[in-house]
């Protein structure tokens, strides 16, 4: 089993890694535009990993899930179909990220951060989401469906390939030509763009195991099939970046340098989440085969030793960040102020990256199973945790801004506890599944 999961795992892996080096590099390029700018790029980050993460690991994962039932059913007719519903899907969401929020953030950047810095950071939201969101949305979207016929291997090359062309782009837009952070946006747009056409041709071309059909009329009950699962993991993604600015609205009230600071611990704690997609990508593929197959039993086997594989690799990393947060600190930020609250918070953070890279992995395979409201679950803890225990302990932490801190380590850790007590055979099993297929078969 082991070695299935790794035969998938390790192009999604590689993808993991390319964005993880990448996601660096642009914390750093931020860090290099000043303290402003960073403040500027920390308050825009929960609606850049909003994006992320609907657009891939969210609505991505329902349709490689819907791709991957539909396959482990033996109804190649019903993946052919899904493709046109997932494509207008993506369009539909990506419009919906790029025109609101790029006539939003200018204003919520000045009211967080200042009108000067605002002024200064004025064209970021617009290259970031009203030119890359639809070919950020585009390219995750064809991944999910190639990845649903299992076709890991092509999307992991064309994938590092893109993610490395963006750690070499960010910087040269941002920093020699000068563009500011509007240059790291603009440099998302065009990679994503050229990487979506590319990925386009590879399905078009049936190397997903299938010919996508686009000559059918859209119907429901494959739209349903899709948002059954992308929707409520949508709403997971939204909660856990509503979290991250809601701690950033309360960090606001101590001072510029505490919302950068913390810019830089989210940072690290959504570094887990690509982790764990190269373990999840995996399993949601190949627990949606077990469940469209009827093998609860063997999707829940898959499941958990995808989790203990992603513990084992997060828990090292998890360990150091505690133990020497300086270093890491250090090396993103060069502003004093910044790199003390910023080792700080990962002191605390620490501890909890490895419970939380199991959650968001099993959290992947639940997508598999169509199996959400564990996970939803422990979305509304996360935020009840990071948000309100924070409250609740900033009146007896010196500086204040620490208890936050500590409130969204333990928010993280309740999250992946949450979501591993849901993968268990009382809410993984055939019964539900027969119920739902009887009441589909009477709705026919």
């Amino acid at each position: 089993m082991i070695a299935r999961i790794l035969a998938l795992a390790a192009p999604s892996a590689a993808v993991s890694a390319a964005q993880v080096f990448t996601q660096f590099a642009e914390t750093l390029v931020a860090a290099k535009l000043g303290t402003g700018a960073l403040a500027a790029w920390s308050i825009t980050l929960p609606f850049v990993l909003l994006l992320q993460q609907t657009s891939a690991g969210a609505m991505g994962g329902g349709v490689s899930s819907a791709i991957a039932r539909a396959l482990g059913a033996n109804d190649q007719a019903q993946a052919c179909a899904l493709v046109k519903h997932a494509l207008w899907i993506a369009l539909v969401a990506g419009l919906v990220f790029a025109i609101p929020l790029s006539i939003f953030l200018p204003w919520l950047i000045g009211r967080l951060a200042g009108d000067e810095i605002a002024q200064l950071n004025r064209f970021y939201p617009f290259a970031a989401f009203g030119l890359a969101a639809v070919p950020a949305w585009l390219v995750n979207t064809l991944s999910a469906i190639l990845r649903g016929g299992g076709q890991h291997r092509i999307v992991g090359r064309l994938m590092v390939s893109a993610w490395l062309v963006l750690c070499i782009m960010m910087p040269l837009c941002a920093l020699i030509f000068e563009l500011g952070l509007a240059g790291i946006g603009l440099a998302q747009a065009l990679v994503f763009t050229v990487a979506a056409w590319l990925m386009w041709q590879k399905v078009r071309a049936g190397q997903a195991g299938f010919v996508p059909d686009l000559t059918l009329k859209p119907q429901l009950i494959l739209f349903k099939k899709i948002l059954s699962v992308g929707l409520m993991a949508c709403a997971l993604a939204l909660i856990a970046n509503l979290t991250t600015f809601l701690v950033n609205a309360r960090l606001a009230a101590f001072g510029t340098a505490y919302v950068a600071a913390y810019g830089i611990a989210a940072r690290v704690e959504f570094l887990m989440v690509p982790v764990a997609f190269g373990v999840g990508a995996a399993l949601t593929a190949l627990v949606g085969h077990a469940v469209g197959s009827g093998q609860w039993q063997q999707a829940r086997r898959i499941a958990w030793t995808g989790a203990a594989m992603a513990f084992v690799v997060t828990m090292p990393f998890g360990l150091w960040v505690a133990i020497w947060p300086d270093v890491l600190a250090s090396f993103l930020t060069s502003d004093p102020q910044v790199q003390v609250h910023a080792a700080t918070a990962l002191s605390y953070l620490g501890w909890g990256l490895a419970p939380f890279a199991v959650g968001m992995t099993l959290y992947f395979a639940s997508q598999g199973a169509n199996r959400m409201r564990g996970p939803l679950l422990a979305g509304m803890f996360r935020i009840s945790i990071a948000v309100g225990l924070g409250a609740l302990l900033a009146q007896h932490f010196q500086p204040a801004a620490s208890a936050y801190y500590l409130s969204v380590a333990c928010a993280i850790t309740i999250y992946g506890l949450v979501v591993a007590l849901s993968v268990r055979p009382g809410v993984w099993s055939e019964p539900s599944v027969s119920k739902s297929l009887a009441n589909l078969n009477d709705r026919r």
